[in-house]
């Protein structure tokens, strides 16, 4: 049997939510280790022995206190990373980590796809200058490129795990939870960007690498917002203020064309497919009522 794609590093606290991020990393794409954090023993001490072995880490955000990251950076331990926790809008590990709550783990395996593609992209992880943590990041992704191809890390996505691709229960569960981390998003939009930044990130990762329709982005936006108007009614509130949500699906969407439009290696002809979803994307801007 073929060997998975990449190697995860799970540093989690309990077995039950170690059981629901392997439910999420499909074992044909995914081999995913178990590391046990002791009390005596933190992330860096963890991780160390072991650092060759990994292509990415799923660490649960309570574990990443400022000392462990200190620990982990001065020794140079930078992966591709996902923290598992609330989206508060600040920096768990380090500058090109992804966030997601646990409510929205269905999402996991694209945004560990999204988070080496992130990783990579930027080169740098920590946004400092050490000698040990810049040759960590070089180490990693000179391995990663030469194990699966320039291309497989930054634009092949696995049609397997498009949406139109899953089993009934896994789309309606992925959907669920993207509607999950819109909320999110559309909540902390206007009270607090870093936050809602965190969230916009992981909901364009998974739509873009999950294929989700343009139009099931702008069905996700209208539902939420129709929710919220019938409530403030309900309530006797004004609600004309929605309108100004349109801001964040126009992010969205804006997130997304970037994504797509990276995803065009140099010197290869536009597809289809991308070109028709640019063409909804930018060339056919909704009016105020459709995108409400």
């Amino acid at each position: 049997m073929a060997r998975p794609a990449l190697t995860v590093a799970l540093l989690l606290s309990s077995s039950a939510l170690v059981d629901t991020c392997r439910q999420w990393l499909p074992a044909n794409r995914y081999q995913s280790v178990v590391l046990s954090v002791g009390e005596n023993a933190g992330l860096a001490t963890t991780l160390a022995p072991r650092h060759n072995d990994f292509d990415a880490v799923v660490v649960e955000q309570n574990l990443l206190d400022s000392e462990a990251r200190e620990d982990l950076l001065k020794a140079g331990l930078l992966f591709p990373a996902v923290i598992v926790g609330e989206v508060k809008g600040h920096v768990d590990y380090h500058q090109e980590e992804l966030h997601l709550p646990e409510d929205q783990l269905a999402q996991l395996g694209y945004n560990v796809d999204a988070a080496i593609s992130r990783f990579l992209r930027q080169g740098r992880a920590d946004g400092r200058q050490e000698d040990t943590a810049t040759k960590a990041v070089g180490s990693l992704s000179r391995r990663l490129q030469e194990r699966l191809g320039y291309l497989g890390v930054f634009y092949k996505r696995d049609p397997s795990r498009f949406l139109g691709s899953l089993a009934p229960d896994e789309r309606r569960e992925l959907i669920e939870s993207l509607h999950r981390t819109y909320r999110d998003l559309l909540l902390s939009y206007f009270g607090d960007p870093a936050a809602a930044n965190q969230a916009l990130e992981s909901f364009v990762n998974t739509a873009f690498f999950s294929d989700l329709p343009i139009t099931r982005t702008v069905e996700i936006h209208v539902n939420l917002i129709d929710e919220y108007w019938k409530q403030l009614r309900l309530e006797g509130h004004k609600n004309d203020f929605l309108q100004d949500y349109r801001l964040a699906l126009l992010d969205v969407m804006a997130h997304l064309c970037e994504m797509y439009r990276r995803s065009i290696p140099p010197d290869i002809p536009l597809p289809s497919e991308a070109s028709n979803r640019l063409s909804v994307a930018v060339d056919q801007p909704m009016s105020s009522e459709e995108l409400l």
